[in-house]
């Protein structure tokens, strides 16, 4: 890339364009999707000749969208069959008061993030929380905020949790499912504990409510929830068989990616609903994350971000301020973007710098609505519905979980 080199700061200056326009959002009237602006810039480093048609399709991490496509399958394969949504509501049954449903909800939708990403379960859980809500007479902004950290801080544990965890969990060595575990998983756990508590004193009174449960509906789809099954089943084995071959023989292994094409497969393969699945797939996701690594390589290899990076490099052992930066540089530059721009800078520092990106960048989605893409998630599909949440009631609660969050996770990976 020695041409991106010569060019000096062009290619920052296109990167420092695309990250206004996604934090605005708005040229004049027009209003613009976030895969739209990071495409734009992708195609102004290509036209410019800050990297070529060769090295831009080089940049492109394969693992990351197949990962991506293979998720996305799966999760809207659950939606449309009406699987995920029973099973939810079944989860939710022995629930007595609003407190013991705000729990049973941060904690299942936490797990289930960290195994299917978060951004699918948010896709799922929002209509869910309103029904829940309408049925059972509860206000829908208590539900909606125990979602949106639940999937957020659920994500943190998993190299598969988020998009962010992905990115980090190829670049790094050994197996990501076991470091993912060993470090961040019980400080997950307690987090998700600190979120009910901050609910609960942000809303006195409800959690004590009694209620009832409503019946789970039946399944849409039978065919197509037998299918989601086998998915899930494949997953979960091939997530079991990494971690054991790490143990057993560490010298096999397979890639990510392989997770979760083998989990589309008995859907895209057996069910005459694969047409409309894939009609229905958040393939402008996928577009955007083809154009980021476009954009980063382009800026990467530029020579002021070199010697930006060199200088950075040298702050990268404290813990405390990666954990910082995460959660702060991502409201700006947005969590992903972060992530990659930010890896290069670990190679060598050690794995709990690495635990500490993951942690700050996604942490970064509990402190503001903007921080996280699984947040506008939420609140589109809820705005669909008639409910939402507004900045200040997301950062009036926020702010205090992602300050003790941040606390918990610094100080397990310093101790630990």
């Amino acid at each position: 890339m020695g041409r991106a080199v010569g060019e000096g700061f062009l290619s920052l200056w296109i990167l420092g364009a695309v990250l206004v326009l996604a934090a605005v959002r708005k040229v004049g009237s027009v209003s613009l999707a976030i895969w739209q602006v990071m495409t734009a810039g992708a195609l102004a480093v290509l036209l410019t000749g800050q990297i070529s048609p060769a090295e831009a399709l080089h940049a492109v991490n394969a693992d990351v969208i197949l990962f991506l496509f293979g998720m996305f399958v799966l999760g809207e394969a659950l939606c449309a069959s009406g699987l995920m949504s029973r099973f939810s509501m079944v989860l939710c049954g022995g629930a007595k008061s609003v407190g013991q449903l705000v729990g049973i909800l941060l904690f299942s939708m936490g797990l289930f993030s960290a195994l299917l990403m978060n951004d699918t379960v948010a896709i799922i859980g929002t209509p869910l929380v309103l029904f829940l809500a309408r049925r059972c007479s509860i206000p829908p902004k208590p539900l909606l905020l125990a979602l949106a950290f639940s999937v957020t801080i659920g994500s943190v544990a998993s190299p598969i949790g988020n998009p962010q965890n992905l990115l980090i969990a190829l670049a790094s060595e050994g197996n990501p499912f076991v470091t993912f575990f060993r470090y961040l998983n019980l400080p997950t756990v307690i987090c998700l504990a600190v979120a009910w508590l901050v609910l609960r004193f942000f809303h006195p009174g409800l959690f004590d409510r009694p209620l009832r449960i409503p019946s789970p509906e039946p399944v849409k789809d039978p065919a197509l929830a037998r299918l989601c099954l086998v998915s899930i089943g494949l997953v979960l084995a091939l997530i079991v068989l990494k971690v054991g071959l790490f143990f057993i023989r560490p010298g096999d292994d397979f890639p990510l990616s392989a997770i979760a094409l083998a989990g589309c497969l008995p859907i895209l393969l057996f069910s005459p609903r694969r047409g409309s699945i894939l009609k229905e797939l958040d393939w402008s996701t996928l577009a955007f994350f083809a154009a980021m690594f476009v954009l980063m390589a382009a800026a990467w290899e530029s020579a002021p971000f070199q010697r930006l990076a060199i200088q950075a490099k040298s702050r990268l052992d404290s813990i405390s301020e990666i954990l910082a930066a995460g959660v702060l540089v991502s409201q700006v530059v947005s969590n992903v973007p972060f992530v990659a721009l930010s890896l290069p800078l670990l190679r060598g520092v050690g794995v709990k710098a690495a635990m500490a990106l993951a942690a700050g960048s996604t942490l970064a989605g509990n402190l503001f609505i903007l921080g996280a893409a699984s947040n506008v998630i939420i609140i589109q599909n809820a705005e669909k519905r008639g409910e939402t949440l507004t900045f200040w009631e997301f950062a009036r609660p926020g702010i205090p979980l992602t300050a003790a969050c941040a606390g918990i996770y610094g100080v397990f990976l310093a101790v630990f």
